[in-house]
C-alpha cells in the first residue's frame, strides 16, 4: 500500500472510531455536556501518562515553552472544548444535524491548507470541494426542512454550539498537522500521549464543577453506565482515534487532512441511521455517494503527475 492510500486507510479507522463520539450523549443523556467530556478526557490522560511515563522525561526534553504552549491550546480547543460543543449540540439537535455541520471540516480544513507551501491549489481542489458541498447541503436541506416548526431557541443554541465545534476543531486539525510537520525527534504517538497527559490535566481542573455543581443526582446504575460510556470513549476515541490521525497526518498533506474528516462524518450518520432504527433516504444515500466521490477526488487531485521523457 502506497503513502497515500496507507493514509486513507488511517483517517477512515479513525473516523470510524470518532463517529461514535456523537452517538455517546444519547446513552448518557441525563448527564451534562462538561461531566462526559471531563470524563472523558481523565480517562485518556490517565491512560496517555500509564502509556508514556516510563519515558516522559525522556520525551518532554524535547519540549521547550513554545511546545508545552501548543500542547495546552491544541488539548483544550480540540479537545475539551470541543467536545462540550458536540455533545451539547447533539442534545439539543440531534445526532444527525450535528454531525451534518462538522461535514463542513474538510472545506474548512482544506481552503485554509491551501496556502501552506507546496499544497495543492484550490484550482485543482474544486471538484472535490464541490462534491463535498454538495452532499453536505443535501443532508442539511433535508434535516432543516423535515417538520414545520417556528423558531425553536433550542435548536438555535444547538446549532451555535454545532458552529463553535467547527471552528475548534478546525483550528486543532490545521494546528495539530502543523506541529507534527516540526517536530522531527518526537514520534506522533509520543505526541499523542502528551497531548492526552495535557488534557488530563486540563480535565482534572474542571473536574470539581463539572461534578460538584452537576445538578440532578444519580443512583448507582447511572454513575456505572456513565463511567463505562466516558471510558471507553477516552479509550477508542481518545487514545486508538487520536493515534491513527497523527499518523494520518504525517503521511497526508494538509489539504487533504481536511477531507478525511468527512469519514467521521460518514460514520456519525450511520450510528445515527442505527439508533434511529432507520435506513438512509434517497437524499440521503445520493448525499452520502457525493461525500465518498468528494475523496476520491481530493486523492486524484493529490497524485503526483507522470513525467513523460
Amino acid at each position: 500500500m502506497n503513502r497515500t492510500g496507507l493514509g486513507v486507510f488511517y483517517g477512515m479507522l479513525a473516523g470510524a472510531l470518532w463517529g461514535g463520539i456523537f452517538l455517546a450523549p444519547k446513552l448518557v443523556p441525563d448527564f451534562s455536556a462538561l461531566q462526559l467530556s471531563t470524563a472523558r478526557y481523565l480517562t485518556y490522560g490517565l491512560i496517555s501518562l500509564i502509556i508514556i511515563g516510563p519515558r516522559l522525561k525522556r520525551v518532554s526534553a524535547h519540549f521547550g515553552a513554545r511546545e508545552w504552549i501548543a500542547l495546552g491550546w491544541l488539548s483544550m480547543i480540540g479537545n475539551i472544548a470541543y467536545y462540550v460543543f458536540i455533545s451539547t449540540a447533539v442534545k439539543l439537535s440531534g445526532v444527525a444535524f450535528t454531525s451534518i455541520i462538522i461535514g463542513f471540516l474538510p472545506v474548512a480544513v482544506t481552503i485554509i491548507g491551501s496556502r501552506d507551501h507546496g499544497a495543492v491549489s484550490l484550482k485543482k481542489l474544486w471538484p472535490s470541494l464541490a462534491f463535498g458541498a454538495m452532499g453536505i447541503i443535501g443532508i442539511s436541506w433535508q434535516s432543516l426542512t423535515e417538520n414545520d416548526a417556528g423558531l425553536d431557541v433550542s435548536r438555535v443554541i444547538g446549532l451555535a454550539c454545532a458552529l463553535g465545534a467547527l471552528a475548534s476543531w478546525t483550528a486543532f486539525a490545521v494546528g495539530n498537522a502543523r506541529w507534527l510537520s516540526r517536530l522531527h525527534d518526537v514520534s506522533a504517538d509520543d505526541w499523542n500521549m502528551m497531548t492526552g497527559v495535557v488534557t488530563g490535566g486540563l480535565a482534572l481542573a474542571l473536574a470539581i464543577p463539572a461534578f460538584a455543581f452537576g445538578g440532578e443526582s444519580h443512583n448507582s446504575g447511572d454513575w456505572l453506565h456513565f463511567v463505562a460510556v466516558a471510558a471507553g470513549l477516552g479509550f477508542t476515541a481518545s487514545i486508538l482515534g487520536n493515534a491513527l490521525w497523527n499518523r494520518m497526518s504525517r503521511l497526508l498533506p494538509l489539504t487533504m487532512v481536511g477531507q478525511m474528516i468527512l469519514f467521521e462524518t460518514l460514520f456519525a450518520l450511520l450510528y445515527g441511521f442505527l439508533w434511529e432504527g432507520r435506513g438512509p433516504t434517497i437524499v440521503e444515500i445520493v448525499a452520502i455517494c457525493s461525500v465518498v466521490l468528494s475523496v476520491i477526488l481530493c486523492m486524484r487531485a493529490h497524485r503526483p503527475e507522470k513525467v513523460v521523457v
